[in-house]
């Protein structure tokens, strides 16, 4: 009996933010209900209970671990490493499914590793930035951040998975901009990119390129042939009005009109059936999970450790902000799963592993103070 309480006490431990796991649940039940058939045995429902059982376990691990072997600069480099040899081996061995090569088959279960990159990219900005608040300015280090992020970049785009692609982009330049780089430089790279862009619609891509780029920015114009998925998501979130249809009757997904309702349309799925309620509830609990993350980053022992909450941070915003735009018919569809909701074993070990590895940061943020350690700070010391 001693040793039960013994370890109970040990899991009850202040390292684990029982508010931020518990801020999930709802999401993750919410899921799961949007998911489930009700009416037969659910292909999604049993496995999407497995992928959480191993994510949760996976959090709770992660939070009892010394993360400050993340400081070292081997540890940070090995990861991105083999993410990266990860990457390049499932252009020859991945699976292929809807049309993107993005998978490994195991057993009776796929893996996504891009998902893996996002947060091994998370960890190597905030490892370079932490280390370089001094100089931070100099545009070489937005020239050297974007390299990291632009070798997974370009073989994620290869599979191909914009998707990915996209939130990769995105993780990089949020972290460039809470870093403290020059914003003039950054705006430099901007124009560029953009004098680049209209460059190449001029005078390099053909008509039918054109068109291609057209209907994928706004798939709503061909609602018979592309934007087909996007045009019956609309429908779905419009149906749901104030109070929704109730579980279990969202017609566009119960009755198949919404493709892969189960992950990448499950917000439009979930507001046909709860309607604006059920989305203010959402946005309020995503909203919490954020706030709560960037709690933690504050008081991080180091630079290294706030920017990493603030990458993680960076990534499920970005997640939610495109999942929802898509669903709603206002950004392209670009496949991304609505975290914590979406069914996917990949996305959701990487968002709780990310929690986990937070949770285990905050265990000796409080021990150590900000002004003992040097060289990890961004701004004037």
């Amino acid at each position: 009996m001693a040793r039960f309480f013994s370890k109970l006490g040990l899991l009850l431990d202040s390292r684990v933010d029982w508010l931020l796991l518990s801020a999930t649940l709802p999401l993750v039940v919410f899921g799961l209900m949007t998911m489930n058939s009700f009416t037969s045995q659910s292909y999604y429902f049993g496995r999407q209970i497995t992928w959480l059982c191993l994510a949760y376990a996976l959090a709770l691990a992660c939070s009892f671990v010394d993360w400050r072997l993340l400081r070292k600069s081997l540890v940070v480099t090995s990861f991105y490493l083999i993410t990266i040899i990860t990457l390049l081996a499932l252009l020859v061995l991945g699976h292929v499914a809807k049309g993107a090569q993005s998978w490994f088959l195991l057993g009776g279960f796929s893996l996504q590793p891009a998902d893996f990159m996002k947060l091994t990219l998370i960890l190597v900005l905030a490892k370079y930035f932490s280390k370089r608040h001094i100089e931070i300015a100099n545009i070489r280090h937005i020239i050297i951040s974007g390299i990291y992020a632009f070798v997974p970049f370009i073989i994620i785009l290869l599979q191909p998975d914009f998707g990915s692609a996209l939130i990769i982009f995105m993780v990089w330049l949020g972290m460039i901009l809470v870093s403290g780089v020059s914003k003039k430089h950054l705006l430099l790279l901007f124009m560029l990119a953009v004098v680049s862009s209209v460059g190449a619609w001029s005078f390099v891509l053909q008509p039918y390129q054109k068109d291609r780029i057209k209907t994928f920015i706004n798939p709503l114009a061909d609602i018979h042939g592309s934007g087909y998925n996007a045009f019956q998501s609309t429908i779905a979130v419009g149906s749901g009005q104030i109070l929704g249809k109730g579980v279990g009757y969202g017609t566009q997904s119960r009755l198949k009109f919404l493709p892969e309702y189960q992950t990448d349309f499950i917000f439009a799925a979930f507001t046909e059936e709860w309607g604006l309620v059920g989305v203010i509830i959402v946005f309020g609990l995503f909203g919490f999970i954020l706030w709560r993350i960037g709690q933690i980053a504050l008081v991080g022992a180091t630079n290294f450790e706030t920017l990493f909450g603030l990458g993680l941070i960076i990534m499920l915003l970005s997640h939610f902000i495109i999942h929802v735009g898509m669903n709603i018919g206002l950004l392209p569809v670009t496949g991304l799963p609505m975290p914590f909701m979406s069914y996917g074993g990949s996305h959701l070990m990487v968002e709780f592993i990310g929690l986990g590895i937070l949770m285990g940061m905050r265990r000796y943020s409080l021990s150590f103070h900000r002004n003992d350690v040097k060289n990890e700070f961004i701004g004037p010391q």
